[in-house]
């Protein structure tokens, strides 16, 4: 059974509809990345997953159970902790203290037990440990991306959404973040990725999908991916157009 799977999702911000029929599955220890342009509908897919905005029609399943109209309060405590884009910090709160903050979900628990988990976060993310005092807003943008996803990982979810975790990084920081998260699928947790560098996502990931307009258009492997002229044309920077190569790809439009 898929731990994550839509159905024919189809969302709507007031009268304009954002996602057209998505379908997609996440298998149990995957990495899955979506890819495509700007208002292809990436973003609102792990909204729409998260419960911030409900589906119009369609079915999301988290483990077999439909989290349609489930809140994301609630979701969060099934296991699905969502890292939006834009990091949102509380600036007014140390590293610790945003770290702690990713608990709230688990109820009450244990002064010990909180330690235990903030030091693991800091066994994934060193450079943390160090500005363990300092306030968020001085962080560094790849330090504040680091912060928000030990700050979801804290509510020890089975599946991670990450949505465009390198936008505005610096070429090295990307490559560190991504080391992480393939750490982070290495250590049990299930990643699904809105990524628009696309060729660093598909470098990590097991499988792919590409939106275009609120539909997936094609999926596959990432060596599909790759070997699909209209996906690197596209989205890679490379590739002859024109020429239509399928490169093993399922195509869905």
């Amino acid at each position: 059974m898929p731990l994550l799977e839509l159905k024919n999702v189809q969302s709507h911000y007031g009268s304009v509809q954002a996602l057209k029929g998505v379908s997609l599955h996440v298998e149990p220890g995957e990495i899955v990345t979506l890819l495509g342009a700007n208002g292809a509908g990436k973003s609102t897919t792990l909204r729409s997953i998260s419960g911030l905005i409900p589906p119009t029609s369609g079915e999301i399943l988290f483990e077999g159970k439909p989290i349609n109209r489930v809140s994301p309060e609630k979701i969060v405590r099934m296991g699905l902790a969502h890292v939006p884009e834009g990091r949102r910090i509380f600036p007014g709160l140390t590293v610790r203290e945003n770290i702690m903050i990713g608990t709230t979900a688990r109820g009450r628990l244990s002064r010990r037990q909180m330690e235990t988990d903030v030091e693991e976060m800091y066994g994934i993310f060193p450079d943390l440990k160090r500005l363990s005092d300092a306030l968020g807003w001085s962080l560094s943008g790849g330090q504040q991306q680091m912060l928000a996803v030990a700050r979801g990982l804290m509510s020890k979810p089975r599946l991670l959404l990450l949505d465009e975790p390198s936008l505005g990084l610096a070429p090295i920081i990307v490559q560190q973040l991504f080391a992480t998260i393939r750490a982070i699928r290495n250590h049990g947790t299930t990643v699904l990725l809105v990524e628009q560098n696309a060729n660093m996502a598909l470098s990590v990931a097991d499988r792919g999908y590409v939106l275009a307009t609120g539909n997936v258009i094609v999926q596959g492997t990432p060596t599909e991916l790759l070997g699909n002229e209209d996906v690197r044309a596209a989205y890679l920077g490379g590739g002859g157009g024109g020429k239509r190569e399928t490169g093993g790809c399922r195509v869905t439009e």
